[in-house]
């Protein structure tokens, strides 16, 4: 019991320190006075994704077409606000794309950053609602561990971004995921279109891309500035590069499990061993309708489909 009291007591004293070197500016904007707030947000988009799915269970799923259009396309605006804000402050007050320190001056160019990152950090709250929308439309497989981990880390860890490093290398990496979050809310809002619009997104794959190399830039910016020594807290770089490989390990599998693992084919039968030169029903394998011979009902996989594209009924076969 004694651990645990001089445990809490000692974490206390490390966060009223900690406040004695936090940013003044921005301790009385929204959300900023103290960590609670967004911890009871987080904690409340936790609950939501337990009670969430056990509420529509039995519902039928929301369609929210033109909810998720205005959704989408307003967080494209947003993000381009962001992307606009940092480009043309950090050009105006001369920021360095290798090292930069934290200004905490009143200057109207730093104010106007830290204000940006404020954004950003309210941007990546507003970006629960992805999570709340697949669930509305049960989408239950969209809510992977990536999907949480990456949703409910990101607004949680950048009210620690903006109380202490509200400037200085932190509009890097805010500058852009921002551009990023562009592209990607415009696929999803192009998206939520319809199948007109679908039709020609072909570039999927390529956001995931984007983002994975999004990450190895992040670590080696990160690297770059402790190798130079730059003058920002040397504890976050090192965080921040832990952070990035979470996200390239987790991305990495989302990408080769979604696009780049080969199927696994069913085991050969009886039946098709049994075929002589490749030829079956007088066609050779792989012309005509794809169909190689007569498999035995007992030899053939679950789930796979006949030759004419229907999945063969249970039971009786129905005579022809």
């Amino acid at each position: 019991m004694d651990i645990a009291t001089h445990l809490i007591n000692d974490t206390l004293n490390l966060y009223k320190w900690a406040l004695t070197i936090a940013d003044k500016r921005v301790e009385k904007w929204p959300l900023m006075d103290n960590p609670l707030p967004t911890l009871a947000i987080s904690s409340a988009y936790l609950l939501f994704l337990w009670l969430g799915p056990k509420f529509m269970q039995k519902r039928e799923p929301l369609q929210l077409k033109k909810t998720l259009i205005v959704y989408n396309f307003s967080m494209v605006i947003f993000n381009v606000f962001i992307c606009k804000e940092l480009f043309l402050a950090a050009r105006a007050a001369g920021y360095s794309y290798i090292c930069q320190s934290v200004d905490y001056s009143d200057d109207p160019n730093e104010v106007r950053i830290a204000a940006a990152l404020w954004w950003y950090f309210i941007s990546k709250g507003v970006e629960y609602l992805d999570t709340v929308f697949f669930i509305l439309r049960k989408k239950f497989n969209q809510v992977s561990f990536l999907h949480v981990y990456h949703h409910c880390t990101m607004f949680t860890l950048w009210w620690i971004g903006i109380k202490w490093v509200a400037g200085g290398q932190s509009f890097f990496g805010a500058h852009m995921n921002a551009a990023i979050h562009v592209l990607m809310y415009l696929y999803y809002g192009l998206a939520s279109c319809g199948p007109q619009i679908q039709k020609y997104l072909w570039w999927k794959k390529y956001l995931t891309i984007i983002q994975m190399i999004q990450f190895h830039v992040t670590i080696g910016h990160t690297a770059l500035s402790l190798y130079t020594d730059c003058d920002f807290p040397h504890w976050m770089h090192y965080a921040l590069i832990g952070y990035a490989l979470t996200f390239i390990a987790l991305f990495g599998n989302f990408y080769y499990q979604t696009y780049r693992r080969t199927p696994r084919h069913p085991r050969e039968t009886k039946a098709s061993r049994a075929l002589s030169n490749g030829f079956s029903n007088g066609l050779p394998k792989g012309v005509g309708n794809g169909v190689g011979g007569r498999v035995e009902e007992k030899d053939r996989p679950s789930g796979v489909e006949n030759g004419n594209g229907r999945r063969k009924r249970k039971g009786r076969a129905k005579r022809e």
